[in-house]
């Protein structure tokens, strides 16, 4: 009987829940303080006088630091676990948040974004690698997707607190930045949960990883009727060690370039059109309160998009889902921009929300399923961690898109992001999940890609 097919035959039980609501309240704090300077910046371009180029240059360190943070964050989950990696991360991005609230100009907000987004990049990588790790793999897609819905509400929480502060006086913006110091309240929760069984077998600490099991087990039996481990699964063979270079190396290297493309073009999509809404709206004639309380209502699609990942995640495969929400969002991108109508803003910013959110659920249940245990949380880190450094081109390229083009090639720029996502998936990703067992080698999984 292996540790990991006792895992895996687990029942829906209280185990999942605390799990997922312990991530999600990571998430929650950081999601919102990856927003935060978005909201801000309205502001600070009225009461400290910093440019459209500066907002750019502000918002791509944050991007820069996220880079940096999911490259260093997996390789120190692979060296101390990941329970003891998430909470050096969250312990980092909640600090570096409330530093933010004292900053005096854009070099210091430039060093605080950067710093700041050291922290969010290694927490996500860690956060995804962790949940993937510690709950049956026939619940992975789903769990990813309610994890993610319930850490989004971070953002509309934190986007109307902003709307409601912002406009009470010239250093009201620094406020907005205390949501993501309220991330230390999780820190607690971060603590009361397991190490994974899958990083202590492949650390060679299999009494432990069945210690941590023990204890999952006996909380899951008080209320639920184990069933049995399959014979099958009872006889695998321990998880090879896989060395950090084969992710550049034949098949696993086909996963990795389309993961970071996937990645690259969905971050920079989004988080262009998310960083730059409020000011854009601005700078095309809306007051300050109004462009930021349009931003604030598209922010209500991003948990019913997660949750849209719910029903296809465990049941249709990744490579199908993926190509058809990308093409709908970057449809939505164009005619957020095709239109001034607040009623048609509205719409198609939320559809945009929503639609990123399903495919970041989706992403993040996908990417680390296409690594071997050894190296999953490097292998993620990488993937994400490209998509981050090249998304801090991304608030760059989009306020030299405005500055040099105008409003509506911003917002094509976004759509033709989407439709590269697509490409990216059509043309790279298996056509069948080839997925890791519980065993931590690379097979084919029963449903179709």
């Amino acid at each position: 009987m292996t540790v990991l097919a006792r895992l895996d035959r687990l029942p829906w039980s209280s185990h999942q829940r605390r799990v997922v609501a312990t991530l999600a309240l990571c998430f929650a704090f950081e999601l919102a303080d990856i927003n935060t300077f978005a909201y801000a910046a309205p502001a600070l371009r009225s009461f400290l006088g910093i440019s459209v180029r500066e907002v750019s240059f502000i918002t791509a360190a944050g991007f820069v630091g996220m880079f940096l943070g999911a490259a260093i964050g997996g390789r120190v989950a692979e060296r101390v676990g990941r329970r003891a990696g998430l909470r050096v991360s969250v312990l980092w991005f909640s600090v570096f948040s409330l530093l933010n609230a004292v900053c005096f100009d854009g070099t210091t907000l430039f060093i605080a974004r950067v710093a700041t987004g050291i922290g969010l990049g290694a927490m996500t990588v860690i956060a995804i690698t962790y949940l993937a790790e510690l709950v049956p793999a026939a619940q992975r897609g789903r769990l990813q997707a309610a994890t993610l819905a319930l850490g989004l509400l971070g953002i509309p929480a934190m986007s109307f607190f902003a709307r409601g502060v912002i406009g009470l006086g010239e250093n009201a913006w620094r406020f907005v930045f205390l949501f993501g110091g309220l991330g230390l309240v999780a820190l607690v929760l971060v603590s009361r949960l397991p190490e994974s069984p899958h990083w202590l077998l492949a650390k060679d600490r299999g009494r432990e990883a069945e210690a941590v099991v023990d204890r999952i087990e006996a909380v899951v039996s008080r209320k639920h009727e184990l069933p049995p481990v399959p014979e099958a699964a009872a006889a695998a063979a321990p998880a090879p060690r896989v060395p950090v270079r084969e992710l550049f190396r034949g098949k696993l290297a086909r996963r990795t370039i389309m993961l970071a493309l996937v990645w690259a073009f969905l971050t920079i999509s989004y988080y262009g059109f998310a960083s730059f809404a409020p000011t854009l709206l601005h700078e095309h004639g809306f007051s300050v309160t109004s462009s930021v309380g349009y931003s604030a209502l598209t922010t209500l699609g991003a948990v019913p998009g997660a949750l849209l990942a719910w029903p296809v995640a465990d049941r249709f495969g990744m490579r199908g889902p993926i190509i058809g929400f990308s093409l709908v969002f970057a449809g939505s991108g164009i005619a957020y921009g095709l239109t001034f109508e607040p009623a048609a803003i509205i719409t198609f910013g939320i559809l945009v929300a929503a639609l990123n959110q399903t495919l970041v659920a989706l992403m993040y249940s996908y990417t680390p399923r296409l690594f071997p245990t050894a190296v999953r949380a490097t292998g993620t880190g990488f993937c994400y961690g490209i998509g981050r450094v090249l998304n801090a081109l991304g608030p760059l390229v989009i306020g030299q898109i405005y500055l040099s083009t105008g409003y509506v090639p911003v917002f094509l720029f976004v759509g033709a992001c989407g439709l590269m996502i697509t490409l990216s998936v059509l043309l790279l990703a298996p056509r069948r999940n080839r997925l890791e067992p519980v065993t931590g080698t690379p097979v084919a999984e029963q449903a179709t890609a």
